[in-house]
């Protein structure tokens, strides 16, 4: 196993786009703490965000990965470079040449792409600890480890994503076309969920929008971690006022779980079979 990271090591680091979007993927991630210091002006009252609640336990597990989770596409990028790449640069062929199998050349990459969703949750792991401990009005240890899921869920979420990418990147063979397809793919599920949203409202059919697309790739990995806004106090203080319920589930359930792990497996099985299938 270390000998294949090594080999994905050597790659990545002799790739000059590889090194700046990954650079650049986890600055952005540090970015998350200037929010702290963002003041606002809204109606001619100023206000900053950390005083809103946004880094208090647990809340900020739910907050952190949700806004990190946006900065994926920066590794989904690397992700189908480096497998795509593979062809174009006959590098791929070389190594089989060289004695490394196929299903060793998708577990290397698959190895990497479990390294990269483990860095970035132990890294949005310890911005998010920092933050918390500095700007958080409940510092007891019960309360901190509180809604520790949302981490979990965060890493299965990126583990799909990228396994998705990597599919596609062997699929396709070309990292511009991947990547289009991928957005293509967001498409898509759109239409199916609008088409589903139709037959729900016409055969009054309650829940069959959700109860269908929560099966699709991206929206499965999308249900891992809901939105987080409605959750501020602020928000809930202007629903309680309105006697509004919000009524919004954020909780991590293991379907959602075994959906996305469902997910990878085919993923990864078909990038194998695919490879397998090719005369290279």
């Amino acid at each position: 196993m270390l000998r294949l990271l090594t080999i994905e090591y050597y790659k990545l680091k002799h790739n000059k786009t590889s090194r700046v979007l990954i650079l650049g993927y986890f600055i952005l991630l540090s970015a998350i703490a200037l929010l702290a210091s963002i003041k606002f002006n809204l109606f001619g009252a100023e206000f900053r965000l950390a005083d809103q609640g946004i880094f208090n336990f647990p809340y900020i597990w739910h907050f952190n990965t949700y806004i990190a989770a946006i900065l994926k596409f920066f590794l989904a990028v690397v992700i189908v470079s480096m497998t795509a790449n593979e062809y174009s640069n006959r590098t791929l062929k070389q190594n089989l040449i060289d004695g490394l199998s196929k299903k060793e050349f998708i577990l290397s990459k698959f190895i990497t792409v479990i390294v990269f969703s483990a860095i970035s949750t132990l890294f949005i792991f310890v911005v998010s600890l920092i933050l918390g401990l500095v700007f958080s009005d409940f510092n007891e240890l019960s309360i901190i480890t509180q809604d520790l899921e949302y981490l979990f869920a965060f890493f299965l979420k990126l583990v799909g994503f990228f396994s998705f990418c990597l599919f596609l990147g062997i699929l396709i063979k070309r990292s511009a076309f991947a990547i289009g397809f991928l957005l293509f793919w967001y498409f898509i599920e759109g239409i199916i969920q609008l088409i589903m949203l139709f037959f729900e409202n016409k055969y009054d059919v309650e829940g069959l929008r959700s109860s269908v697309v929560q099966f699709l790739p991206l929206e499965s990995m999308s249900n891992l971690i809901e939105q987080p806004f409605t959750r501020l106090n602020v928000i809930q203080s202007a629903a309680n006022q309105l006697q509004t319920d919000i009524g919004f589930d954020y909780a991590v359930y293991w379907y959602e779980i075994a959906i996305v792990s469902a997910w990878i497996f085919l993923f990864i099985y078909g990038s194998f079979a695919l490879l397998k299938r090719r005369d290279l």
